[in-house]
């Protein structure tokens, strides 16, 4: 049940029973009422179950509810005036439509919280706990660019970001580079073989792309001596075992972990090269963070935790050498923490970075943001925490969300088949400048500033597509669809914002603009006079954005933010259309109608910015 309609209940329930009570209809037999959103299809907002009551009570639904009339007129708000406007009875069903000045109340509780909750904070409670998170995402390879799955990571992350920050949470936004390892080497053994000394400046290639080609490179080569292999008679596995180049590409690693200086001097070249590049990628799409850490100094900070362990008996070393935990009271398996070399793995690097992060900077919940094909692996990583004592393993968490696909298919970084983060804003700034061309409106507009417009229609379109899925779930990006100005999309969000915006500014000037805050002016209208559908409607909807929010935060999950912004354009539009603004002769009513107009475009470009997304004011 909705946020407001909880509260609802919870101020309605007590009267009722009061009621039923001083009616003698109360008995042991007496069905506790139950309450229920209206349907949309029927007037009214909250409504009570009529069956279980009228049972108890002995008599007809239709009788119960003629028996609560002179009960509802009972029902007042603070100053005084009705609570309830009307009273419907479908079935058994009573359906109750709030009154005028409950949902007068509702919108000035909406304006206030919303005026401020990108410039302050939007919770301004008292009560509401203040938290320090942690929220890491992004943790790109530094052998590839940034591709379709990392543009879903950082969009989860950065909006998940601005949701907790606009709660009053304050938030430390971290990445982990991962900077080091096999996958690192090939690339650079790949550049050493074939680059000829060529360098991002020189090859007018952006940095990260420039690495990711000889990623590539690498296992065309790899899988081509492979096939040779196989040919002369191997197994695969054996083929693919004995490759020189994946051999050559071990001896690199070795070379750096022992610190040879020409390895080590190619890896921070070639690094240099892809961080240029991220940078890049990262201001287009609009996100940042506050602290970086690397694989190659995180790496060897578990092994110390791991001896803690032994030490305390929490972990176990096998005859070979190898430490292990054993989380099968967890509903886990036993899990290798140590290699009998003494050689660390990812889980190892995980339990020592979680570690150094609450030293660095002492957190009250840390959140992860990776693809669900982690989400074994850490369910073992918060268990082994919790092994070793750390009481502040119990406020990690996963924010695990699902792959994304293309329309052709899952992509494949090794083979090349990837979507790259640069290339797809291209891609939907490209669909966006198209759909621009068809508006006579924008033929004016300056080449620079055309172009400037297109980026932020088009990232709308890429940004909302992604985040109006539930992170859970797997989802499949079109970049067509998502431009759709008439779908569920982030354009169609935009266009609500710039008509209102290009609405205001005709007013602006001509006339006095009715302000919601100006006590001095008449807020309601003439208390005769009924409030159409289409205002009623859009009203009903300024309550739902601080639910929305609250809801985000806590489920982890900015698609309850793109419901609400995608269902107040959808109200507003139905409003536009039935309710004349400047067209109307009735000045009170006009006023009032810019009243509604000024505050859905507030929370249009709320909602639009806790998703990352612009408000632009021309379309």
């Amino acid at each position: 049940m909705i946020e407001w309609n909880e509260v609802l209940v919870q101020r309605l329930d007590a009267p009722l029973r009061t009621w039923f009570v001083e009616q003698s209809l109360w008995s042991d037999r007496m069905v506790e009422p139950s309450w229920q959103e209206t349907r949309k299809e029927f007037e009214g907002e909250l409504t009570l179950v009529l069956f279980g009551p009228a049972k108890g009570a002995g008599v007809k639904p239709e009788l119960l509810a003629a028996m609560l009339e002179p009960f509802w007129p009972t029902l007042t708000l603070e100053n005084g005036s009705p609570l309830i406007r009307s009273v419907r009875l479908v079935g058994g069903f009573l359906n109750l439509g709030l009154s005028y000045e409950y949902w007068r109340q509702r919108w000035s509780l909406g304006y206030d919280l919303t005026h401020v909750s990108i410039h302050g904070n939007l919770n301004h409670e008292a009560t509401r706990e203040r938290s320090k998170i942690v929220l890491e995402y992004s943790s790109p390879n530094t052998n590839k660019p940034l591709h379709l799955g990392h543009v879903r990571n950082n969009l989860l992350g950065d909006s998940m970001y601005r949701i907790l920050r606009s709660l009053g949470h304050e938030v430390m936004r971290v990445q982990v580079v991962n900077d080091r390892g096999i996958h690192i080497c090939k690339s650079m053994l790949a550049w050493q073989k074939f680059g000829n000394g060529a360098e991002p400046n020189t090859s007018n290639v952006k940095g990260d792309h420039f690495v990711g080609h000889f990623y590539v490179l690498y296992e065309k080569t790899f899988q081509a001596q492979v096939e040779e292999a196989v040919a002369a008679g191997l197994t695969r596995e054996e083929a693919e075992a004995s490759a020189p180049i994946l051999q050559e590409a071990r001896t690199m690693l070795q070379q750096w972990e022992h610190s040879d200086e020409s390895v080590v001097n190619l890896w921070k070249k070639m690094n240099a090269w892809v961080y240029e590049g991220f940078d890049i990628t990262y201001e287009r799409l609009g996100i940042g963070f506050d602290r970086n850490y690397y694989e190659s100094q995180t790496y060897l900070l578990g092994k110390n935790l791991v001896e803690q362990g032994l030490v305390q008996g929490v972990f176990r070393k096998d005859e070979k050498g190898a430490v292990w935990v054993d989380l099968q009271d967890r509903g886990l398996d036993s899990k290798i923490l140590l290699r009998s070399d003494g050689t660390s793995l990812y889980i190892t690097q995980d339990l020592g970075t979680a570690d150094q992060r609450q030293k660095d900077w002492p957190f009250d919940q840390m959140i992860y943001t990776v693809a669900d094909e982690q989400n074994y692996h850490f369910k073992v990583l918060f268990a082994t925490l919790e092994k070793l004592g750390f009481a502040w393993a119990s406020r990690c968490y996963h924010l695990s969300y699902g792959m994304v696909d293309l329309p052709s298919g899952r992509m494949k970084s090794r083979e090349g088949k990837v979507v790259d983060a640069d290339d797809l804003m291209d891609e939907v700034q490209v669909l966006a400048e198209a759909k621009m061309g068809e508006s006579e409106k924008l033929q004016s507009m300056g080449m620079d500033e055309r172009k400037e417009l297109a980026l932020q229609i088009g990232l709308a379109a890429l940004k909302f597509f992604i985040l109006k899925v539930d992170p859970g779930k797997r989802m499949t990006f079109n970049p067509e669809d998502s431009i759709d100005m008439q779908g569920h999309t982030g354009p169609f969000v935009q266009y609500a914002h710039a008509r209102i915006a290009s609405m205001l500014d005709r007013v602006e000037g001509q006339e006095k603009v009715f302000q919601v805050k100006d006590e001095s002016e008449p807020w309601t209208l003439d208390p005769n006079r009924s409030w159409l559908s289409a205002e009623l409607d859009l009203i009903r909807q300024f309550s739902q954005f601080i639910p929305a929010v609250n809801l985000a935060a806590e489920n982890h999950n900015p698609a309850h933010v793109a419901d609400f912004a995608y269902s107040l354009a959808t109200a507003f539009n139905r409003f536009y259309h039935d309710c004349p603004v400047l067209q109307e002769s009735n000045a009170e009513t006009r006023y009032f109608r810019i009243g509604l107009c000024k505050q859905t475009r507030f929370l249009l470009r709320d909602s639009l910015d806790l998703l990352g997304i612009k408000a632009p004011e021309r379309m």
